[in-house]
């Protein structure tokens, strides 16, 4: 197995560093009345944004439907329109968005009563125009992604693993082709046809839809990943501007994220793995790059921002945690952010706190000391045994995630092999110590 350099957040022990975090609370509003979800009490769901007649619009999703505030001055945001749902109430957890040409496209993954709807928004902030409310394309759906540079909507998870509709007439989709070589797509992310299909538990699948314009038409298999380090649900994942980094978040407590290096398809690799450095559970859910940052709404941690311009090493560079209590059970905490408004400002929906408006224009100076390893261990996950090597310490220590030490080990200074037959399947915290001095700590997954 190819090493796995690693590098971790000094966590556990350093999370009151997080308090230097420079992020400004610019609005925030929660209603009360809506009712939350009976599965996670998640009254809230996705976030969008647009940048519309010279308006900044946040447009956040609820039990209820899908409401649009006006957040260009944001200390007198307001909301300027809502819409209701097909359906609604606490059987709702999802909805999500994205915007086309005039359009926004609104699908919910729950209720037979759900329907595609389309809203003509180009009279915001002003008012909004239904066009379309229907179920005919499909009832639900948990995610959709529209190829703007090819008019083209993936509709995940809806009458199959993943359909794809043309919208050269936006408000009336067509249907074109249905990908059903997985069993389910749980998000997706495409440009100029080039689709990255995060497939859950079968990992990541790239496909070439460049060829498919019409009904029958069939698309190209450019690449599978589906065993990589920290493998669990492929949730979901963002390509960087250049198109050469791919962020990946696994959806499963105290899994981390992962960079991709997708710029040979045919040989995609993954060259880092990072977490919030908050909690042995905690959970990455989804993110958005822009620029040389990747902005992750990190469930109970908030949203979290990592400084991507060298993807070897992502830096943790800020955060704002919309959470309270910060326990790390179920599903709770911040679920989506979009920082693609004019202001800069960005957006964060939180599952039962509502909509926030952040200032984080100083997120450039890392907030937490990160050791970036100059040793290997590897492999990791290990199986058989696992090897360490250029480290500076003499003794090394492994803890289970409830904080047992399972493992206490003398050091040498050359390379060090240690059995991991004894060792049940899960995630672990590593210490090395020098004369009793902390002086690294990491993660390690035993298979």
């Amino acid at each position: 197995m190819k090493n796995l350099y690693i590098f971790c957040f000094l966590s556990l022990l350093y999370t009151s560093t997080f308090a230097q975090f420079d992020s400004q609370l610019l609005f925030h509003w929660d209603d009360s009345t809506i009712v939350g979800s009976s599965a996670y009490n998640n009254a809230y769901n996705e976030i969008w944004g647009l940048n519309i007649n010279n308006s900044e619009i946040a447009i956040i999703g609820s039990t209820s439907g899908t409401h649009f505030f006006d957040v260009t001055n944001p200390q007198n945001s307001t909301e300027v329109a809502f819409l209701s749902a097909g359906y609604t109430g606490p059987g709702v957890i999802h909805r999500d968005y994205h915007d086309f040409n005039g359009y926004l496209y609104i699908v919910c993954d729950e209720g037979s009563s759900s329907t595609l709807q389309i809203v003509d928004i180009t009279n915001l902030p002003n008012s909004i125009n239904t066009v379309y409310d229907s179920n005919a394309l499909f009832t639900k759906a948990h995610n959709i992604f529209i190829d703007t540079s090819t008019a083209k909507m993936y509709a995940c998870a809806s009458n199959n693993a993943m359909d794809v509709y043309s919208l050269h007439i936006p408000s009336s989709p067509t249907l074109i082709y249905s990908y059903n070589s997985v069993g389910h797509v749980h998000d997706a992310y495409v440009r100029n046809d080039t689709a990255y299909l995060n497939c859950g538990n079968q990992g990541l699948r790239v496909m070439d839809f460049s060829m498919v314009n019409t009904f029958g038409d069939q698309p190209q298999q450019l690449a599978t990943l589906i065993s990589y380090p920290d493998a669990g649900y492929n949730h979901s994942g963002w390509l960087s501007d250049d198109g050469t980094i791919y962020a990946m978040q696994d959806e499963n407590h105290g899994y981390d994220i992962k960079i991709l290096d997708v710029s040979d398809l045919s040989n995609i690799s993954v060259i880092a793995t990072f977490n919030s450095g908050v909690d042995s559970q905690s959970m990455a859910h989804n993110g958005i790059i822009k620029g040389d940052l990747l902005y992750v709404a990190y469930y109970h941690d908030g949203l979290r921002v990592f400084d991507i311009s060298n993807p070897n090493n992502p830096i943790q560079v800020n955060s704002y945690d919309t959470y309270n209590p910060n326990n790390h059970t179920s599903y709770r905490g911040a679920w989506g952010v979009y920082p693609y408004l004019n202001s800069g400002n960005i957006l964060v929906s939180d599952m039962q706190s509502g909509l926030y408006v952040l200032d984080m224009s100083n997120s450039s100076t890392p907030i937490v000391n990160i050791i970036n390893s100059k040793h290997n261990i590897y492999p990791n996950p290990a199986n058989d045994i696992f090897n360490l090597s250029g480290h500076n310490g003499d003794l090394l220590e492994i803890y289970d995630f409830s904080g047992k030490k399972v493992m206490m080990e003398s050091l040498k200074k050359n390379i060090n092999s240690f059995s991991a037959k004894d060792f049940k399947s899960g995630i672990y915290l590593y210490e090395i110590k020098n004369n009793g001095i902390s002086t690294e700590k990491g993660k390690i997954i035993f298979e």
